[in-house]
């Protein structure tokens, strides 16, 4: 009886918890439309998933507006009201270069699932590059270092930001996605091996 108990657990966790997080999030993206034009409010019904809708019809009309010149010109123009508010500017400008970075479909951050010894030699997990160290950090690292951020489990949205030596890390053939799920599963969720197992991975040298 507990091995059906378990097999049937194991069948309506994940669907349970999925319908709950989409329900969640279409009840928030609703939410995001303003009073009085509200589908209650217009014609006295609510419809599920109109928030989302109107958020991504905004986002592709933004999207076009700001990919020709003129919209581009009245970026610029926006942008710089903004840094000209006081504390305004700072917060603007800190969250608009971390988005441009992260977003960004040239940008390297977040592009490369690696393994690193952490938190001390002969230890080893998963992070991931978000890039390069720079500024008056790389008058004080000897040798090539590259910035990654190492997530906690099986909460990856907290963690570490470190940069080590590009010649103590090693990049692993799977994607972003599958190394995060594997973080998430505290390393029950193991993804397929792509390649043959390298040597070098588990001989690169210590921190």
């Amino acid at each position: 009886m507990k091995k059906y108990l378990i097999t049937g657990l194991l069948v309506w966790i994940p669907l349970v918890i999925t319908v709950w997080v989409i329900t969640a999030l279409v009840r928030w993206m609703d939410e995001l439309l303003p009073v009085g034009v509200r589908p209650e409010d217009l014609v006295g019904t609510r419809i599920p998933g109109l928030g989302i809708v109107v958020v991504l019809a905004l986002l592709f009309v933004t999207g076009v507006l700001v990919s020709n010149i003129l919209g581009q010109k009245l970026l610029r123009i926006w942008e710089g009201i903004l840094t000209r508010i006081p504390v305004v500017n700072s917060i603007y400008g800190g969250v608009k270069q971390v988005s441009d970075t992260l977003l960004s479909p040239t940008g390297q951050a977040f592009r490369k699932a690696l393994l690193v010894q952490w938190p001390h030699p002969g230890t080893w997990t998963i992070a991931f590059q978000t890039g390069t160290p720079g500024g008056d950090v790389l008058n004080h690292l000897d040798g090539e270092h590259v910035s990654v951020y190492v997530p906690t489990t099986p909460n990856p949205t907290g963690g570490y930001f470190v940069m080590i030596p590009r010649a103590h890390v090693v990049e692993l053939q799977m994607t972003v996605d599958e190394a995060l799920k594997y973080v998430i599963s505290m390393g029950v969720v193991a993804p397929s091996p792509r390649a043959p197992r390298r040597p070098e991975a588990l001989n690169a040298p210590p921190l």
